[in-house]
């Protein structure tokens, strides 16, 4: 181990995860869900195997309602439609009034204008995680044009500093999700290398994981676990899932549902065993 790395963090981050999959699971977060149109469907199923509650509620008009009342909040860019950057705005600024944990996913932000402009423009409001490939963190934070569409030309160690420098500036959890994922509040970083390349073969799988990070913000709220512990739990969880389902799965299709299966399985106890976390300082 390296000299940089702090021990226990796997062993602490296991027994976080633990606490809180188990506080989701004994009261079922809220997650309203503002998502793209490709994977509504996966992503509620995600939630619902997991444990959580999911609603995509991404009306002018009710979304602002909802986010006040919800657990936590996904707004995914994936397709920004008029109605849903609308929707979006309206549903952060309530979360924002009632102090709902909130998480943004700027899905393919960069070469395309719009989707980029309403990034910007949500990130000066504040969310409490963000989630994105390298890419797009580094689009995010003005260091390239973006990847190619939804699909990083980035690694994520190369967004690594874009992450701490977006963080220390907007005191939001970054989570850089790829091969390793990297997560920093720009105090700590993590880097938590479970997870299987068939998550990329799958439509949502890194959207479905925004959803799962505002469910355990959410389940944090009870438990008192701070934004990055409850951003890592999410991850790992979903990851070691991955892991178990493509045990099972000969390839994409029976993978995605396999990882329901995987997901409803998984127990707090698991995760000591599972987890390949390292922290690593800044």
């Amino acid at each position: 181990m390296s000299d940089r790395l702090r021990p226990h963090t796997t062993s602490t981050l296991a027994g976080s995860a633990a606490e809180l999959l188990s506080a989701l699971r004994e009261a079922p977060p809220l997650t309203h869900c503002i998502t793209n149109t490709v994977v509504t469907g996966f992503t509620a199923n995600v939630l619902l195997a997991l444990g959580a509650a999911p609603a995509m509620v991404d009306i002018v008009g009710e979304s602002g309602m909802f986010a006040g009342i919800a657990s936590g909040l996904l707004v995914n860019l994936g397709t920004p439609t008029p109605e849903q950057c609308a929707a979006s705005l309206e549903a952060v600024a309530a979360a924002r009034d009632a102090g709902t944990p909130w998480v943004l996913d700027p899905v393919a932000i960069g070469p395309l204008p719009i989707r980029t402009a309403l990034a910007h423009e949500l990130f000066a409001a504040g969310p409490t995680a963000v989630r994105g490939n390298a890419s797009e963190i580094l689009a995010l934070a003005g260091e390239s044009g973006g990847g190619r569409g939804v699909d990083a030309t980035d690694t994520t160690d190369a967004a690594a500093e874009a992450a701490l420098g977006l963080a220390r500036r907007s005191d939001a959890v970054i989570a850089v999700s790829g091969a390793v994922d990297l997560l920093t509040d720009g105090e700590r970083m993590l880097r938590i290398a479970n997870g299987h390349e068939l998550l990329t073969r799958v439509t949502g799988g890194g959207c479905a994981l925004g959803a799962v990070m505002a469910a355990f913000l959410g389940a944090a709220r009870a438990t008192g676990a701070d934004a990055l512990t409850a951003v890592g739990a999410a991850s790992l969880v979903y990851t070691v899932a991955a892991e178990r389902a493509a045990t099972v799965s000969s390839g994409p299709g029976s993978f995605a549902v396999a990882l329901l299966d995987a997901l409803a399985a998984v127990e707090p106890g698991d995760l000591g065993g599972a987890a390949r976390v390292e922290e690593v300082a800044p």
